[in-house]
């Protein structure tokens, strides 16, 4: 009776189409090192991860700004450097954390290049008559690829080790995470499809930017490190303006300015690599980040 016809299985119900199905499942690509859309029991716990590491950063920005502390530029030898630096650090590694789950681990070498660009390139740009910065395309570029979270911790990261040799940019890392965290957003709704639309997206998140970051360089700093930030400064002082006012105003007119050609280089930069690496990335598949590039047949 075993060998009768009609007692064997149906291939179309348990044979290769099951096999493939087990395949694409097990294919590391979509279920291995980057987690795809879909039912995920650890998704939750990095949601959580990136609340709080939000909240952290939140808590230090604000601790700074209200409290004023003498001495945090000074270096790590003061007490209420190192505090802030933990405070910064901790956040990072709670977004990272969140995050680290969902990146091709052939791809994490790219947070190590956008710290090192983004303090070459602030560190130079800072010593020179411009009133630019340009000490985040790195953080923009790991948030248009890797999403909000990756942005905010490549920018807070990026912020601790450059002031480990230039101690007056650490009040700034709530400043440097929120913008990753901006370029995340901004990708995720569309803003990296156009080139066109990267540089206006840019813009508005460098207003957000300018007014987080002229309380810490007014009530921390006294101005602005900056040599021709620093300028601009100086002059609304010598028009009459307040200190907050004067380094608002400065603000409102480099970060804008700054963020729309870091935002315009990061899109360029990620238009330009190629289809096959972009692809690895959950974040630019799960948005359409690039919009309708030509995806491989599966």
């Amino acid at each position: 009776m075993s060998s009768h016809p009609s007692s064997a299985p149906e291939p179309t119900a348990s044979g290769p189409v099951a096999r493939g199905a087990d395949s694409d499942a097990a294919d590391p690509t979509e279920r291995g090192l980057i987690l795809e859309d879909g039912p995920d029991r650890g998704r939750t716990g990095r949601r959580a991860l990136g609340i709080a590491g939000f909240a952290v950063l939140a808590g230090t920005y604000l601790a700074l700004v209200l409290t004023q502390p003498a001495g945090i530029a000074e270096g790590l030898g003061q007490g209420v450097a190192l505090a802030a630096f933990a405070g910064y650090l901790a956040a990072a590694l709670l977004l990272l954390a969140a995050v680290l789950p969902e990146l091709p681990v052939g791809t994490l070498t790219l947070i190590p290049v956008a710290l090192a660009l983004n303090i070459v390139l602030g560190q130079f740009v800072g010593s020179v008559m411009v009133p630019l910065y340009l000490d985040s395309i790195g953080t923009v570029l790991v948030g248009f690829l890797a999403g909000r979270r990756a942005g905010a911790a490549t920018g807070v990261l990026g912020t601790l080790v450059w002031s480990l040799f230039n101690p007056t940019v650490l009040p700034f890392a709530a400043g440097a995470g929120l913008i990753g965290l901006l370029a995340g957003t901004a990708a995720r709704f569309g803003a990296v499809r156009r080139i066109v639309v990267a540089p206006v997206a840019g813009l508005l998140a460098g207003v957000v930017g300018g007014l987080v970051a002229a309380p810490v360089a007014a009530f921390v700093f006294g101005g602005t490190s900056g040599v021709g930030t620093g300028a601009l400064v100086g002059a609304f002082r010598a028009m009459g303006d307040s200190l907050l006012s004067a380094v608002t105003k400065q603000a409102l007119i480099s970060d804008p300015g700054d963020k729309a050609v870091v935002f315009l280089i990061a899109a360029l930069l990620v238009h330009a690599l190629p289809g096959r690496l972009t692809r690895t990335f959950a974040f630019v598949r799960r948005h359409r980040v690039l919009g309708r590039r030509p995806q491989p047949q599966e």
